[in-house]
C-alpha cells in the first residue's frame, strides 16, 4: 500500500505545482497584456516625463479658457449634449476693468443662447444709450429698441460676477467638467490637433484628448500663433477708476468725453458704483506708484469732466486704486487647422471704447452652436474642417463691422493738431446731434443690432460729407475747399486700412468665399435629444 500511496502523493504534488506554475504565467502574461495595452492607450502612463490621460470617447470638445466666451461656450455645447472638458487657469471670480458693458445686440445672443439670467443678481445695470460731450456741449443717442421687448437693452455690470455665474451655469450640466489647470500647448499629429498638454492646479501634467479643440484663453494668449497669424497692435491703454455713491448726468446712459488729447468713459456697474475709463494714447504712461498718474488725472482729466461727477472722480483718484490695462487690437486671420478653432480675444480684438467685444464673442457662439448641431460624429476629421471654415466665413458680417466701427470711431474721437483730423471730430459730433437716422442708424451700428458693413461705411462717409457741406456754406473759398478735400482724405486714411486688415471680400462680398453653409443650419432639436440619449 506505500508505493500506491507514494505515487498519488507524487501526483497531487505535480499537479499543485503546474497549476501554480500555469496561474503565474496566466497572470504575467495578463498583467504584460494590461501594461501593452496601457501604452497603446496612453492612459496613465509617463511618455517624455509627462502623464498622459486619454480623454478619447468621454469627450467630444475641450474648451480652453472659461472667461466670457469659454464659460458661455461651454453651457452651450453642453446643453447641445457635447462633452465637455473646459480647463482654466484661475476659476475663482476675475477682476478685471473691461468686459462689464453689453451691448443690446449682445444681450439678444444671451437670450438665444439661454444665458440671460446670468446678468441677474449680480446688481448689473440697465442700458439705454450713450451721452456724447465735446466742449461744454452735449448729446443724448438712444439704443433704437422699439421693435424689442422692453427686457431688451444693453447691460452693465462687474465683470467677474457675469463670468462666475456663467461658469456655474455650465458646470451644473453633468456632461460638462470644469477644471482649473494651466494649458501649456496643443497635441499635434500630423497636422490635426488631437487635444491640449496641461498642468493640474497641484502641478500635475496631463494630456486630455477630444475631436475638437476650441481655444479661447484671452487676449492674452499663449496658443494662437498656431491657429492664427496674430497683428496685434496697442494703440492705447485704460486707466481704470471706480466712482463710488455718485449720480451720472444721465441714468442708465454710458457717458463718452470727448477728450483732449483722448476719449474718456464712464457708465454704472452695480446701483453704487460708476466705472470711469481714461484712455491714454501711445504706450507709455505716467507711473502710478510715483503720484504721476494721479497727479496726471487731477490736473489734465478731471477739468474736462462733467461737473457733476468731477468731484467723485477726484476722490477715486485720491483714494488710489487706479490700475491699468493695455488695449489691443487683432483683426481675425486663421490658419485653417484641422481639430481646432480660436473663439473670443484670443482669435480677434478691436478697440474696447465701444464695448462690442461680448457681443462679438457671443455672436460667434451662437453661429458655432448652429453651424455645429447636424454634425453628430465630431470624429469625421474632414467633415468638421469644413464645417470650422464656414465658421470663419459667416461671423464675418457681425465681427468686422464692430471691429471696424471701433477702430475708426477711437481715431475720430482722438484730438489732434491736425485741422482736417479736428473737423471731423466736429462733423461726427453734430451728426449724431442731429437726431433721426443720422442717431440711431450708427447706434444701431454700435449697438450689434445691425451688423451691416455696407451701412458703416455709408454713415462713416456721411459724416465726411457733412463735414465738408458745413465748410462750404456760405461761401466757399480756396482754403475751405481744400480743408474740405483734406478731410475726405483723412476719412479714408482712418477707414480704409482697417476695412483691409478685416478684409474686403469677406466684408462685402462673403458668398464669394468657399463655405459648406452660407447660413447656419436650421436648430434641430431632434438630433441635439438624440445626441444626449
Amino acid at each position: 500500500m506505500a508505493a500506491p500511496t507514494i505515487v498519488v502523493d507524487h501526483l497531487i504534488l505535480t499537479t499543485f505545482f503546474a497549476s501554480l506554475l500555469a496561474f503565474l504565467l496566466l497572470y504575467l502574461l495578463r498583467r504584460r497584456s494590461s501594461v501593452s495595452r496601457n501604452r497603446r492607450n496612453k492612459l496613465g502612463s509617463k511618455i517624455d516625463g509627462t502623464l498622459t490621460v486619454k480623454s478619447g470617447n468621454d469627450v467630444d470638445i475641450i474648451i480652453v479658457g472659461a472667461g466670457v466666451a469659454g464659460a458661455a461656450l461651454a453651457h452651450t455645447l453642453g446643453k447641445e449634449g457635447r462633452r465637455v472638458h473646459v480647463i482654466e487657469r484661475d476659476l475663482t471670480e476675475p477682476d478685471r476693468i473691461v468686459g462689464e458693458l453689453l451691448q443690446p445686440g449682445g444681450y439678444l445672443k444671451l437670450i438665444e443662447l439661454g444665458l440671460d439670467d446670468c446678468v441677474k443678481e449680480i446688481d448689473a445695470q440697465r442700458v439705454l444709450g450713450y451721452a456724447l460731450f465735446k466742449d461744454g456741449k452735449h448729446t443724448t443717442l438712444s439704443y433704437p429698441l422699439d421693435q424689442f421687448d422692453s427686457d431688451v437693452a444693453g447691460r452693465s455690470f462687474h465683470n467677474g460676477r457675469f463670468v462666475q455665474r456663467m461658469r456655474e451655469k455650465a458646470s451644473t450640466l453633468p456632461n460638462v467638467r470644469m477644471e482649473q489647470g494651466t494649458v501649456t500647448s496643443l497635441v499635434e499629429e500630423k497636422g490635426v490637433i488631437k487635444g491640449v498638454q496641461y498642468k493640474t492646479k497641484d502641478g500635475q501634467e496631463l494630456k486630455s484628448f477630444a475631436p475638437l479643440t476650441i481655444v479661447c484663453d484671452g487676449c492674452f494668449s499663449n496658443l494662437r500663433r498656431s491657429l492664427c497669424k496674430p497683428k496685434v497692435e496697442v494703440p492705447s491703454n485704460f486707466v481704470g477708476l471706480v466712482l463710488e455713491n455718485c449720480e451720472l448726468p444721465f441714468p442708465n446712459h454710458g457717458h463718452v468725453v470727448l477728450g483732449d488729447p483722448s476719449p474718456i468713459l464712464f457708465y454704472p456697474i452695480s446701483s453704487t458704483e460708476v466705472r470711469c475709463l481714461v484712455d491714454v494714447p501711445g504706450s507709455k504712461l505716467p507711473s502710478v506708484a510715483s503720484g504721476e498718474m494721479a497727479n496726471h488725472l487731477k490736473t489734465t482729466v478731471a477739468p474736462q469732466v462733467p461737473v457733476q461727477i468731477r468731484g467723485a472722480f477726484v476722490s477715486a483718484v485720491e483714494k488710489g486704486n487706479i490700475r491699468t490695462m493695455p488695449n489691443r487690437s487683432m483683426p481675425a486671420d486663421p490658419i485653417p487647422t484641422p481639430g481646432a478653432l480660436l473663439l473670443g480675444d484670443a482669435f480677434n480684438m478691436r478697440h474696447p471704447l465701444t464695448g462690442g467685444g461680448m457681443t462679438v464673442a457671443l455672436s460667434d457662439i451662437v453661429i458655432l452652436r448652429d453651424l455645429l448641431n447636424p454634425l453628430v460624429d465630431l470624429t469625421d476629421k474632414e467633415s468638421l474642417s469644413k464645417y470650422i471654415e464656414s465658421f470663419y466665413t459667416l461671423r464675418k458680417p457681425v465681427a468686422s463691422t464692430i471691429n471696424t466701427l471701433a477702430g475708426a470711431l477711437y481715431k475720430v474721437f482722438l484730438a489732434s493738431p491736425d485741422d482736417a483730423r479736428s473737423e471731423m471730430r466736429r462733423a461726427c459730433f453734430d451728426y449724431l446731434s442731429l437726431g433721426g437716422v443720422c442717431s440711431s442708424g450708427p447706434v444701431a451700428l454700435l449697438s450689434g443690432l445691425n451688423p451691416r458693413p455696407m451701412s458703416l461705411v455709408l454713415h462713416f462717409f456721411a459724416v465726411a460729407i457733412f463735414g465738408v457741406g458745413r465748410l462750404l456754406v456760405p461761401l466757399p473759398s480756396v482754403k475751405r475747399l481744400w480743408l474740405g478735400a483734406r478731410l475726405i482724405s483723412s476719412a479714408s486714411g482712418i477707414i480704409f486700412p482697417i476695412i483691409k486688415a478685416e478684409g474686403v471680400r469677406q466684408m462685402f462680398f462673403p458668398r464669394t468665399i468657399p463655405a459648406i453653409y452660407r447660413a447656419p443650419p436650421s436648430h434641430n432639436s431632434q438630433v441635439r435629444m438624440n445626441r444626449m440619449v
